[in-house]
Order: structure tokens, then C-alpha cells, then sequence
């Protein structure tokens, strides 16, 4: 099957704050919203907002089992992994099991994730 549809919208206006839900675990600090999904692979598109001020150091860093892309559209971000601050237009392709944060955002940033879990390589890692 594939990813879901849904006719043109902007999820990054104000009027559609309501669709956003906080990251369970990561209340206050950051939120998302799933644009696309395939329920058979388990792959998804969706947008992740950290709050100005987020500091996601107390859950460490990060790698995954599948591969992930991610764009930045607003804001930036600093990634502790590559000790890099992200700018908007920054991309990375992340194959699996790279590690990437922890995460900080000194006055908030928004991030399009493309991940993939239907190619995980069946490593033992987070996610």
C-alpha cells in the first residue's frame, strides 16, 4: 500500500496548531504532525516543531534501525552528534543506525522528516 494523500493544506499556519500533538515523553519541549503514513511499511512523512528553548540532552542521542531524511524549514537546530548547529535548507540523509542528537533550539525550529521503517536493518537501536 501506499503512503495516505490529503489535498494541499499548511500545517505551519496558526489556524492549524490543533492538528500538532506533543511527543509523548517530550511534553512542552517539542511536537508533530504525521502529514503521510503507509500502514503496511510503517514508513511516514511527517513535521516535528521544537519549542524555543527545547533541550532534549536528559534523552541522550539517537539512532534508529531504518534510514530517515530530514529537512530543515524553519528556524535551526543544533544536532550534539556532528556538534553542528542546522540551518533552514540544511538536509541530511541518515542511513540506519546513525546517531544523531541530542537536540536544542534556542528559539525553535521545524523539521520534515522522511523515515522509513519498512527498510529497517534490523539493528537493536532507539528510535
Amino acid at each position: 500500500m501506499a503512503k495516505s494523500t490529503m489535498t494541499y493544506w499548511n500545517p505551519l499556519l496558526p489556524e492549524n496548531d490543533h492538528e500538532w500533538s506533543d511527543i509523548e515523553g517530550m511534553e512542552g519541549l517539542a511536537e508533530e504532525i504525521t502529514l503521510a503514513m503507509d500502514p503496511d511499511s510503517g514508513d511516514y512523512t511527517r513535521l516535528t516543531r521544537f519549542k524555543p528553548g527545547c533541550d532534549t540532552v536528559e534523552f541522550g542521542p539517537k539512532s534508529h534501525s531504518y534510514p530517515e531524511e530530514i529537512l530543515v524549514l524553519q528556524g535551526r537546530l543544533y544536532d550534539a552528534a556532528f556538534d553542528r548547529w542546522l540551518e533552514v535548507g540544511d538536509y541530511a540523509s541518515r542511513p540506519a543506525g546513525e546517531v544523531h542528537g541530542p537536540f536544542r533550539s534556542d528559539d525553535g525550529c521545524v523539521v520534515l522528516e522522511m523515515s522509513y521503517p519498512g527498510k529497517s536493518v534490523g539493528l537493536t537501536k532507539s528510535h
